[in-house]
């Protein structure tokens, strides 16, 4: 009998920490079954997933660039939280099904968690960004009573991401270049005010231009959160740390993601436990 499997899918994949992650909770778990990663175009995908729908031993796959939208019509029905974003970062057999979710969201709020506990008089976002992951943060965040300010190179992209994944509350779109120059402007200091700044573009990625922000757009207290896996220390968390701020980066969302997506795989939680050694792995 053949052991169950599930994949990432891409385009390019190469540079994918998904089989990293999940090959690590495979081990840990001594559980008789694989993932791993798979070119696949965008021409190529349609018949991906005609082939592996066939096989009884592939529990499914994660998606990432450029398939999160593209794979829906292949889909046989989307969990509700993907449906609302308009993207699908996994895809789950589930009997005769092939389900579309999108855990991008929870991975993004998991290290937010301790935080969003507390009581807080306001809640501010500045969210640098308009793509896939954009749309999952933002719908995560309305959920969370922020107000939401989103910078984009196209500032009506931005007020249309707001206005149908945020309808309720008052959120800004401004250019992205709102927070290149400095400003003074006098932040709320109180302690039960809450910020969030959030590179949730391709920015500062390996062989990415470098993301302009100056830091005297953070209010005090602000937690400085990236997405960016590579590198692992970015310009922008290094920018934030200088000025005294949290920080958050990307590895944090990627392992909160990838553990919804496993549970979803192989029926059995990852043994987060090992989250410090694992992250050490992917910084290697």
């Amino acid at each position: 009998m053949s052991a169950p499997y599930a994949q990432v899918i891409g385009d390019p994949i190469a540079q994918s920490k998904s089989p990293l992650i999940h090959g690590f909770w495979l081990e840990k778990l001594g559980l008789d079954a694989a993932y791993d990663a798979v070119h696949v175009t965008s021409g190529g995908l349609a018949a991906y997933i005609a082939d592996r729908v066939g096989n009884a031993d592939w529990r499914g796959c994660n998606v990432t660039m450029p398939h999160k939208q593209a794979i829906i019509p292949m889909l046989d029905r989307l969990d509700p939280i993907a449906a609302r974003i308009g993207a699908v970062n996994t895809a789950v057999r589930e009997g005769r099904e092939l389900v579309g979710y999108n855990t991008d969201a929870d991975g993004f709020i998991e290290p937010l968690q301790p935080f969003l506990d507390q009581d807080h008089l306001f809640r501010m976002a500045r969210i640098i960004g308009s793509g896939g992951a954009a749309r999952a943060i933002i719908t995560a965040l309305a959920q969370h009573r922020f107000t939401l300010v989103v910078a984009a190179r196209n500032p009506d992209k931005a007020r249309a991401l707001l206005d149908e994944l945020a309808p309720d509350g008052e959120h800004y779109a401004v250019p992205i270049e709102h927070f290149a120059g400095p400003t003074d402007f006098a932040f709320d200091d109180r302690e039960q005010c809450f910020d969030l700044v959030i590179n949730a573009s391709p920015l500062g990625m390996r062989g990415q231009p470098s993301l302009a922000f100056d830091w005297t757009h953070a209010p005090p207290g602000s937690i400085a959160y990236d997405i960016v896996t590579d590198p692992v220390e970015t310009a922008f968390l290094a920018g934030a740390r200088a000025s005294g701020l949290r920080t958050i980066g990307g590895l944090a969302m990627l392992i909160g993601q990838a553990a919804t997506a496993f549970e979803r795989f192989f029926g059995m939680s990852p043994p987060r436990e090992f989250d410090a050694e694992l992250l050490e792995r992917l910084q290697e």
